[in-house]
């Protein structure tokens, strides 16, 4: 008999499970709130008008083309009815033999109100293209600024979080400060455009080794970078940072990539909430309780002896646990036993700009050039379509002979694009104050 698999979230997890479970046993159901997946590490290059964001999302139908048995769902995912097996959904209900949690991560603004209204976050690509929107406003805006504090506000970014998508942000920022907003806007002095790293611990890319966060502070200082290590924010208005210790930056500009938590559908018991709000799982990754419930991917929490804390929310965590996950539902097709998740670390990296960047694999750590060659090799190759690899190679071609790009495009929503949000149920639509 075929049984059903419902998969919430299209994300590295979800949509790495559904492609790689092909079985006449299961028919796949996958509910997202958008029609595409997304490719989280590259959308600081849409926020910095480096890619189009059609270059890093995927249309799901266009995925599974040709496969019968995977349905997708374009909706909000309201509760999750564990009793009945089903999830209750805007359009429906959706009954399940499997349920997979692949919901993932969103900014964690730790209960800051102020924050969460008035900084831009970066965790989907419509927040990148609404950061995109506001980097490339902000100048425009500087050309009427008529007083010396708006100036100010306007000319200092200041990005929070010193991970790699904080530090790779600030590299972009500082070479499009350098060769690409001289040339945009010749009247403007640019030497007074600061960009602000604060990073609340010791040093930049704290998951990291020593020599690569060494080497990532001083690419970015050599690129004109400020940081301020050990640098926690209090409070945010829009106009003024608020840091912990009495000092302020005047800033109309705040990025925050300080945290993230997990996005917990309604329905999971608090009991299986863990720390970071993440799903505490066991080695096959079930959610306790639960055995016909799993979760994947950065919502997932597992305890393992190598991993005591949990695994780290990284792409190529939740890739391998999906891809366990499906070998794993074709042997309890088979009525074999389940294998447990194993991951051994293949090595983190970060860019900081061009030809700069930092590797730490398992046997060695290197920077420079080849690292840098090393981060763009992997993730053109994790790009799903040979179409969007050639796109981007193509963009990061041209940004290398140039200095410079042609996708600094101002796209604001019109009215009717507003109202067509409004009226779909599962979109919320953050209005501007």
């Amino acid at each position: 008999m075929t049984k059903t698999i419902v998969i919430i979230g299209a994300g590295f997890a979800g949509l790495q499970l559904a492609r790689k479970l092909k079985s006449k046993h299961y028919n796949i159901i996958i509910v997202d709130q958008y029609n595409f997946h997304q490719f989280q590490p590259l959308l600081y290059q849409v926020a910095t008008a480096r890619l189009e964001p059609s270059a890093v999302s995927f249309p799901l139908r266009k995925v599974f083309q040709g496969r019968k048995d995977v349905r997708v769902r374009i909706t909000r995912v309201d509760n999750i009815d564990t009793g009945n097996r089903q999830i209750v959904t805007p359009d429906g209900t959706f009954a399940y033999d499997y349920l997979v949690v692949a919901t993932g991560c969103t900014s964690n603004f730790f209960g800051n109100k102020n924050i969460e209204e008035h900084a831009f976050p970066m965790k989907s690509t419509n927040e990148a293209i609404a950061l995109r929107n506001r980097i490339l406003l902000n100048f425009e805006d500087a050309l009427s600024a008529t007083t010396q504090q708006q100036l100010e506000e306007i000319m200092n970014i200041v990005i929070v979080g010193g991970g790699a998508t904080g530090v790779e942000l600030a590299g972009a920022l500082a070479e499009m400060k350098k060769n690409v907003l001289p040339r945009d806007y010749p009247d403007m002095d640019f030497s007074k455009l600061t960009i602000y790293l604060l990073e609340g611990a010791g040093h930049t890319l704290q998951n990291m080794s020593e020599a690569a966060q060494q080497k990532s502070q001083q690419y970015l200082e050599q690129m004109g970078v400020k940081i301020l290590l050990n640098t926690v924010v209090e409070d945010y208005d829009g106009h003024v940072v608020k840091l912990k210790g009495g000092q302020t930056i005047n800033s109309a500009n705040m990025i925050w990539t300080a945290g993230v938590r997990g996005n917990v559908p309604a329905g999971i018991p608090d009991s299986l909430i863990v720390r970071g709000n993440r799903i505490r799982v066991n080695e096959y990754n079930q959610v306790q309780g639960l055995p016909e419930v799993f979760a994947l991917g950065d919502i997932a929490y597992m305890e393992t002896k190598d991993f005591p804390r949990g695994h780290a929310q990284l792409a190529n965590v939740a890739n391998n646990q999906a891809k366990n996950l499906a070998k794993n539902f074709e042997r309890m097709a088979a009525g074999k036993e389940l294998s447990p998740f194993v991951y051994k670390n293949p090595g983190t990296m970060a860019t900081v700009g061009k030809r700069k960047a930092v590797v730490d694999l398992p046997f060695m750590s290197f920077q420079g050039v080849f690292a840098w060659l090393t981060w763009m090799f992997l993730h053109l190759m994790l790009i799903l379509s040979v179409k969007n690899k050639l796109m981007i190679f193509i963009n990061w071609a041209i940004s290398y002979f140039t200095n410079d790009t042609t996708l600094r495009l101002i796209l604001l929503p019109t009215e009717r694009e507003v109202e067509q949000a409004e009226t779909h149920t599962d979109l919320k639509i953050k209005k501007a104050a």
